[in-house]
């Protein structure tokens, strides 16, 4: 099933320029629209890459405490 919608001469224009040459509108549409899943990510890290993200990101959110800590204690002179 198909729909027709109508555009400006301007959307058109824009969606154009975003096309491939093997694309059609309807490819386009849906690249542009691009709505994902986070589902889709479940199993691209194994155990050990998963395990190495997490010790980044919560070294990482622990410096950005002590960086928080650290402002706030020079904002306030101390």
């Amino acid at each position: 099933m198909s729909k027709s919608i109508r555009l400006s001469d301007e959307a058109y224009e824009r969606l154009k320029a975003h096309k491939e040459a093997d694309e059609t509108f309807t490819d386009v549409v849906l690249r542009l629209a691009g709505e994902h899943s986070l589902l889709e990510l479940a199993g691209i890290l194994d155990d050990e890459e998963a395990a190495a993200m997490e010790a980044a990101i919560e070294e990482r959110r622990e410096r950005r405490h002590t960086d928080v800590e650290d402002t706030a204690d020079e904002m306030q002179g101390a």
